[in-house]
């Protein structure tokens, strides 16, 4: 399948949820990707080829960056890293704040998962502004490792996450951009 074949089946796939999960939110919901088999196997695939031969292992942001940051891991044959929610993980672990709208939040990872000098792959469903990912890119950073590409499902391409994540020199590739 073809990139913008696999692009378009995605984009009649994807469901478009308006007003969640609050007013003004137009919500993309994935799941409809889990019933289809295949279509889910030809997803891997093509954010496995981005990746192939360029990473040591894939970091996945909690939680939807798990449902396909495992996946393309295992088939690039390379570990898959858990980066979490504050207070999800036993220590030893490091954290890392960022800025929301209204408020902040922090993820963590373990320390000791990463090496000094391998190239991570950072997985997420979505990007929207960028804040969760750069944070996620700073914690890699903390453990020696370095962020060698980004990978999502989508991007919001008016919320302006890409120039978010520029500053980081880092591989940027999305199947589909709204």
């Amino acid at each position: 399948m073809t990139k913008s074949d696999l692009a378009h089946q995605l984009e009649n796939t994807i469901q478009n949820i308006p007003d969640f999960p609050k007013p003004g939110i137009q919500f993309k919901d994935i799941t409809p990707i889990f019933l289809n088999p295949k279509l889910y196997e030809e997803v891997i695939e093509d954010l496995a080829n981005f990746s192939r031969g360029k990473v040591d292992a894939v970091c996945g942001i909690e939680s939807r960056g798990y449902l396909f940051g495992i996946a393309i891991a295992v088939a690039l044959g390379v570990p898959f890293i858990l980066i979490r929610k504050k207070g999800k993980l036993p220590p030893p672990f490091i954290s890392e704040k960022y800025d929301l709208e209204y408020g902040s939040e922090e993820i963590e990872m373990r320390t000791g998962h990463l090496q000094p000098g391998q190239r991570i792959l950072i997985h997420d469903d979505l990007l929207a502004t960028g804040g969760t990912t750069e944070a996620a890119a700073r914690l890699v950073k903390k453990q020696g490792a370095t962020v060698a590409q980004f990978s999502f499902l989508i991007e919001l391409e008016e919320l302006h996450g890409v120039e978010r994540l520029n500053h980081l020199e880092a591989e940027v590739y999305s199947i589909l951009k709204y």
